[in-house]
C-alpha cells in the first residue's frame, strides 16, 4: 500500500470538514446487518467507522439484525426455520432463541468489539425501558406469522440517556407489549422507526448491494438518488422488486416521519459509512 503524504492527509481532514460540522451533535442511526456482520475485516472497518464519527460529535445509534446467527442457533436446537413471505415464523421456541441470540450474544459482542475499538457502548434492547412496543403482525393475506411484531410505539429515552452519557446505543430489535410477551421485528423496520422517533439526521441501512440498481445484475446501473414519491412508479416498472420492496418501504416511511435522508449502502464495501458521511458523492441510494 503505497503512504500518504502529510499534506495528502491535511486535504483529508480539511475536505472532511464540512460534512463532520454538519453532523456535529446529529443523530445518525446505523442498521447494521448482511455481509459486514458476519465478515472480520468489514466487521473491524465499521466499528472504526462507528468510532471515528461517535469521537468527532456525530451520536450514532447502531440498530443490529442477526438472522443468520439465529438460524445457526435454531439448527443447533433442532428447531425448524420457517420463513412466510420473507418473514421468519417465530413459534414459542424460536422467539426465546431470537432474544437469547439477538439480546445476549451478538448485541454483547458488537459492544464488546466497540470497546475493543476504543469505542464506549451500550447494549439495549427493545425491551429495556419499554423501547419497542409491540402487537402481532400480520401478512397483507392475513397469515399468522407467530410472535413477529409490529411497533405500535417506541420509547426513545434509553437511546438518548445512553447518547448523553455518551455512549453509543446498540440495539437489539426485540420488543414487548403490556401482556409481556416478546416479539422478534424486522431489524429495517424498528431503525426506520427509531431514527424518526430520534428526528435523526440521516439513517443508513448496510446491505449486500451496491444500492436501487435500473438493472439488478449490472452495478453500474446504480441510481443514487430517489425521490420517495418516485417509489410506486419504480415498484410498477419492477426496478424495486423481492427483498428490495420491504427495505426501500422503510426508508420512505422514515423520510415521510422527518428523517432528512435515508441511504442503503453497500456494507461489502470497506469503510462505506465513512464515504457515506464524510463525501459529498456518497455511496449507494439515497431517499429524500
Amino acid at each position: 500500500m503505497e503512504k500518504i503524504s502529510n499534506n495528502d492527509k491535511s486535504q483529508v481532514l480539511i475536505d472532511a470538514l464540512p460534512y463532520i460540522q454538519k453532523y456535529n451533535n446529529k443523530i445518525l442511526v446505523i442498521k447494521y446487518g448482511g455481509n459486514a456482520m458476519t465478515n472480520k475485516e468489514l466487521k473491524d472497518a465499521v466499528m472504526t467507522d462507528i468510532v471515528l464519527l461517535s469521537l468527532v460529535g456525530v451520536k450514532v445509534v447502531l440498530v443490529h439484525g442477526g438472522g443468520p446467527e439465529i438460524s445457526d442457533m435454531l439448527k443447533k436446537l433442532n428447531i425448524e426455520s420457517r420463513f412466510v413471505n420473507g418473514l421468519r415464523y417465530t413459534d414459542d421456541a424460536t422467539v426465546d432463541v431470537v432474544k437469547m441470540v439477538l439480546s445476549g450474544k451478538v448485541n454483547k459482542e458488537l459492544v464488546q468489539l466497540l470497546a475493543q475499538h476504543k469505542g464506549s457502548a451500550v447494549g439495549l434492547c427493545g425491551i429495556d425501558g419499554e423501547m419497542l412496543m409491540a402487537e402481532k403482525k400480520k401478512t397483507d393475506d392475513g397469515q399468522d406469522l407467530g410472535w413477529v411484531g409490529e411497533i405500535t410505539k417506541v420509547n426513545t429515552k434509553p437511546i438518548t440517556d445512553a447518547l448523553a452519557n455518551g455512549n453509543i446505543p446498540v440495539i437489539a430489535t426485540v420488543a414487548t407489549d403490556a401482556e409481556g410477551n416478546t416479539y422478534n421485528i424486522n431489524a429495517d423496520t424498528a431503525a426506520a422507526r427509531i431514527a424518526a422517533e430520534l428526528g435523526a439526521e440521516n439513517l443508513i441501512l448496510m446491505t449486500d448491494i451496491a444500492g436501487l440498481l435500473r438493472d439488478k445484475d449490472d452495478p453500474s446501473t446504480l441510481i443514487p438518488e430517489v425521490n420517495v414519491s418516485e417509489v410506486p412508479f419504480l415498484k410498477m416498472q419492477g426496478i424495486i422488486s423481492g427483498g428490495m420492496i420491504p427495505k426501500i418501504d422503510c426508508c420512505v416511511e422514515a423520510v415521510r416521519r422527518g428523517v432528512s435522508k435515508t441511504v442503503i449502502i453497500d456494507g461489502r464495501v470497506p469503510h462505506s459509512i465513512l464515504i457515506e458521511i464524510l463525501s459529498n458523492e456518497g455511496i449507494g441510494t439515497q431517499f429524500v
